[in-house]
């Protein structure tokens, strides 16, 4: 059986909650959710302060009693690398004894995934209670919340009522008018800032960035790596005039990374932190990918920062804690014969450093890339970086999302920018079972283009795993 957000929605089976009073359940708090305004599944929407209302948000907020205001945050935007940011973060902390909160998007399978506290998934029921208090306090501020809203409602509440420790928290979009820029941090941190949902958040890497810069807080630090000029003076710029302290890792704080081979991490980056609180080396960067060193690094000048201002944190529980770190949906191996690697790589960017990752860690003979994305995506640009590793695409879509791109209109692209074979299928499980008639042991299957066709072929794989006994994990931790 379909899990439940695949089923439920306008139209569906199950009658829509009208209010708070009717939701009696987690079956009836999803489809609640599923009614709000949702504007990852929307093709066309106006990024502006009508649409993206903070102020609807703060007034849904106040009527639960500002639970946002009760836990100690860090908050965390960036074009990439954010989920792997907070996932380093959190597992450190976690290791250091801490009570974590984690609020990541978007989810693969199941949307309890968005919120948890030291890796374990809010409960079905306390989901469901939050839920309907969440809905009664959105008609008693006479507002509408967005799907988002609600859900960041919901993850605050959670946090504020479970007394965690210190929350680390991801932008949903941009920063500036996202629904979590509501707190006040203990830090903001800005991963990697490059061309993704340029028209929301501008054109240039300037206008994007400075959407990023939203996050910034008068007198809370804000982190970043080392970045191309023009971003980088842009966001001192309004860090000064914000008035937020800027740290730059590998410039104000002192930071190196190596590419090296050994017996017991084969290839993989080590990098190295250097503050008057720490100093950190050769630490193994826990996930794979040269691009995930500075995500590293900005996790590690995060952790030294918390030092500061009240959290203990020794080393060894920080290396410890890093070398722990796990996420999925990213670069992740979840099938054996023929393997099938998965990764929501969805800009081209991140595809390009997915195919780069590839390479460097897993041998094969052959590449075949399972791909779709979504139609307001730089497309041209994903084949482009596509075009670097794979051998043969399968162009395919997710049959749950309305923003994806025609297969066929991907196709004709890839064709036109490159030689490779390549062929369409409907559906997902059609386009796996075409990649896995077409290659032999040593070969390699990629699944890749939006996290939308992550989610659709862990649940496949599921499916066809249940009846040789195994599991695919990613879906197994959000079964009961």
């Amino acid at each position: 059986m379909r899990p439940l957000e695949a089923r439920a929605g306008r139209g569906t089976e199950g009658k829509a909650p009208k209010g708070s009073s009717d939701i009696n359940g987690y079956s009836a708090a999803v489809r609640y959710l599923l009614e709000r305004t949702n504007f990852e599944r929307m093709r066309t929407v106006k990024y502006n302060e009508s649409t993206f209302k903070l102020d609807r948000m703060h007034a849904l907020l106040a009527k639960l009693g500002n639970p946002q205001q009760q836990i100690r945050t860090v908050h965390v935007a960036g074009t990439n690398g954010k989920g792997s940011t907070v996932a380093m973060i959190a597992s450190m902390l976690q290791e250091c004894g801490y009570a974590v909160g984690m609020y990541t998007s978007p989810h693969l399978i199941e949307v309890r995934e968005r919120i948890s506290i030291n890796g374990v998934l809010i409960e079905k029921a306390i989901f469901a209670d939050l839920m309907r208090q969440v809905a009664k306090a959105a008609e008693k501020a006479g507002v509408e919340p967005t799907f988002f809203e609600a859900l960041t409602a919901v993850c605050f509440k959670h946090f504020a009522e479970q007394a965690v420790d210190i929350a680390i928290v991801e932008v949903g979009l941009g920063g500036r008018l996202d629904s979590t820029n509501v707190i006040t941090p203990e830090a903001t941190v800005i991963t990697s800032i490059d061309f993704d949902h340029t028209h929301l958040l501008g054109n240039t890497l300037e206008e994007i960035a400075r959407e990023k810069a939203g996050i910034f807080k008068p007198g809370v630090p804000a982190f970043i790596f080392e970045s191309e000029a023009t971003v980088e003076r842009t966001l001192v710029e309004i860090a000064e005039k914000v008035g937020a302290p800027m740290r730059i890792v590998n410039k104000d704080i002192d930071y190196s990374a190596r590419f090296c081979v050994t017996d017991a991490h084969g290839p993989h980056t080590r990098v190295c932190l250097y503050t008057k609180n720490s100093r950190l080396e050769h630490l193994p960067v826990p996930l794979q990918g040269e691009h995930q060193a500075s995500n590293c690094g900005l996790a590690l000048a995060v952790v030294d920062h918390l030092k500061t201002v009240g959290f203990d944190c020794p080393e060894d529980k920080i290396t410890a804690g890093l070398a722990e770190t796990t996420i999925q949906g990213r670069m992740q191996l979840v099938w054996d014969r023929p393997r099938v690697i998965v990764d929501g790589a969805h800009n081209p960017s991140a595809v390009g450093a997915f195919m780069r990752c590839v390479g460097a860690h897993v041998p094969y003979d052959s590449m075949i890339c399972v791909f779709g994305c979504c139609s307001d995506k730089d497309m041209g640009g994903m084949v482009d970086k596509l075009n670097l590793g794979a051998d043969k695409v399968i162009f395919t879509r997710a049959a749950n999302n309305p923003r994806a791109a025609d297969p066929e209109d991907l196709q004709k692209l890839f064709h036109e920018r490159s030689g490779k074979m390549s062929q369409v299928a409907k559906s997902l499980p059609e386009a796996l079972e075409m990649a896995t008639r077409a290659v032999s042991r040593e070969d390699l299957v990629c699944v890749t283009g939006s996290f939308f066709l992550v989610g659709e072929t862990l649940k496949h794989l599921h499916n066809m795993d249940r009846k040789r006994g195994g599991k695919i994990a990613a879906y197994a931790e959000v079964q009961d």
